[in-house]
């Protein structure tokens, strides 16, 4: 009587312990908040923030016309038609995730000297609840502008309730006059005056060496922010003179870093030509329309 009692008591339990094993089972299937979602991500049943305009990025090295890439680096005219063409290739910056951040750089060595120009492309995802695609971006440009310096940097990020220009302000050094005007650097021109007589303090020292039209400054004609540097330095070598370009259009950084290097310390680079030609190629890669 006993064994005939216990064994459907054993299959009962068999049976419960099998209905349990089959809910933890279905519980660790693949699907909304199931263990394939990657650590560090938002599961799929997470509402993530606004996604951003942009959702890819452009080939930077076909991205900058042939004509644009000759003008910023003058002097190989002597070069034969196949030098010249694989100079004006550029080479593509290593980048482990190229939907995200992508870039090229180009260089043309004279005998007064070198010039350098890097293009780069950083498309910028969210990945908080509450902050956009677009106010992220926001965030990053806002932490650039104040890191340079750019007096009136930007506007303020509706996700931090900070005012980033205020803060760019407050940390910026005087620039003779250039304050809180909008002003956009020329497109061409002969150097000013000021900007070729520039110079910095002995002992290879750097410096903002501009008159206040070319000083660093927020630029009003590019995407939604943008502004340009403008740094100046001497080395036991030389003299050179670094253009930065900074613009957010939406979710997508676009950073344009230009350098001339002078063997010669008394020919100091134009801050005009540089910046003009710096600021022209920007205008042409925002009015691309780089992403989709």
């Amino acid at each position: 009587m006993q064994r005939r009692a216990y064994a459907p008591a054993a299959a009962l339990a068999a049976a419960v312990l099998t209905t349990a094993l089959a809910g933890c089972s279905g519980n660790s299937a693949s699907g909304p908040g199931g263990d394939d979602s990657k650590p560090g991500q938002l599961g799929a049943s997470a509402s993530g923030g606004a996604p951003g305009k942009y959702h890819s990025l452009p080939e930077p090295c076909g991205y900058v016309s042939p004509a644009t890439l000759r003008r910023m680096l003058p002097g190989a005219e002597d070069e034969s038609e196949e030098e010249a063409e694989r100079r004006y290739r550029g080479q593509a910056t290593i980048t482990y995730d190229t939907d995200r951040r992508v870039g090229c750089r180009w260089k043309l060595e004279t005998p007064e000297g070198t010039r350098h120009l890097t293009v780069d492309f950083e498309r910028v995802v969210s990945y908080q609840t509450d902050v956009s695609d677009e106010d992220r971006a926001r965030q990053l440009y806002a932490r650039l502008a104040t890191a340079a310096n750019i007096p009136a940097a930007a506007s303020a990020s509706p996700s931090s309730g900070t005012s980033p220009s205020a803060a760019a302000s407050a940390g910026a050094k005087p620039q003779g006059g250039a304050g809180d005007r909008k002003q956009s650097a020329p497109v061409s021109g002969a150097p000013t005056p000021s900007s070729t007589a520039a110079s910095t303090a002995p002992g290879g020292s750097a410096g903002k060496g501009t008159d206040a039209e070319l000083a660093p400054r927020v630029l009003d004609d590019l995407g939604d922010d943008a502004f340009v540097d403008d740094e100046l330095a001497t080395t036991g070598t030389g003299v050179h003179r670094d253009i930065k370009v900074v613009f957010r259009s939406s979710n997508v950084l676009v950073t344009i870093t230009y350098d001339q290097w002078s063997t010669d310390k008394a020919h100091i680079p134009s801050s005009a030509d540089l910046q003009g030609k710096a600021h022209a190629l920007a205008r042409e890669l925002d009015a691309g329309h780089f992403g989709n």
